[in-house]
């Protein structure tokens, strides 16, 4: 059987659906019945009595312990219009599917026809919802946008490209001009100078005591050029993996501090 959306799309079915079908021979009689897929996993054969489940066969016990589509009536009934109907599904928001026509006007065909779609109707909830759920389980980072070439940061960019003795080289270069900067009292300057230094400190491991680098080189105390230059000598040694002249260096930097 497949299911003819008159209303709403079977891509993204709403799990609540008004059936149709018509007599073969006379299209002006509708049958109908309304059909609902539990939001929340059900099953039947858990409020079943235990005497009355042992005597159903293992298959119907299993098609009881999972319920997808429910039809409500359990057939298709008659005594409504179709224009009825259609009111009623566009006032609820409801599905409107037309199962075709029916060629036995017996109970059994139309009880029949009324489980069969409803169990198609239940799978195409349960397949719409599946999608839905891995769509919304996908990290944001994924589902984000491009980010416009406009809107890069193309700073950021190049120094992280940067390896570390690059950055270390930058930096040098940043302490003589924010030492510049200090002697000409030129904030403008010395605020983008610490600006810089502070985004390639943050960069690099905290080993090489970047943020004391760039602490040293803004002071305004005559020292702080001598500190910021062992500061960066002592980088280099440590990138060199020449560490036996680091402990000389540490206790320069310690006796400068104390002055």
């Amino acid at each position: 059987m497949t299911l003819h959306f008159l209303r709403g799309n079977s891509q993204a079915p709403k799990g609540h659906a008004i059936f149709i079908a018509r007599r073969s021979g006379n299209a002006n009689v509708v049958y109908c019945t309304y059909c609902i897929v539990p939001p929340i996993p059900m099953s039947i054969a858990k409020y079943l009595p235990p005497l009355f489940a042992a005597q159903l066969p293992p298959e119907e016990l299993r098609d009881a312990t999972n319920v997808s589509g429910m039809p409500i009536p359990p057939m298709l009934e008659d005594g409504l219009s179709l224009e009825h109907l259609e009111m009623l599904a566009e006032r609820r928001d409801d599905d409107l599917c037309d199962l075709g026509t029916l060629s036995s006007n017996d109970e059994g065909t139309r009880l029949q026809m009324a489980a069969l779609a409803s169990n198609e109707y239940g799978q195409l909830y349960s397949s719409y919802i599946s999608t839905a759920s891995r769509v919304t389980s996908t990290p944001k980072a994924a589902l984000s946008e491009p980010v416009p070439l406009d809107d890069l940061d193309t700073e950021e960019l190049l120094l992280q490209t940067m390896p570390d003795r690059q950055k270390l080289t930058e930096l040098g270069k940043l302490v003589g001009t924010a030492r510049y900067a200090l002697g000409g009292h030129d904030s403008a300057l010395l605020r983008e100078t610490q600006r810089r230094m502070q985004r390639i400190a943050a960069l690099l491991p905290e080993k090489y005591r970047g943020s004391e680098l760039v602490a040293a080189a803004i002071d305004t105390e005559a020292k702080g050029a001598k500190l910021a230059e062992l500061y960066l000598s002592r980088a280099f040694k440590l990138l060199d993996e020449e560490y036996a002249d680091i402990p000389g260096i540490e206790r320069a930097i310690r006796d400068l501090r104390q002055q």
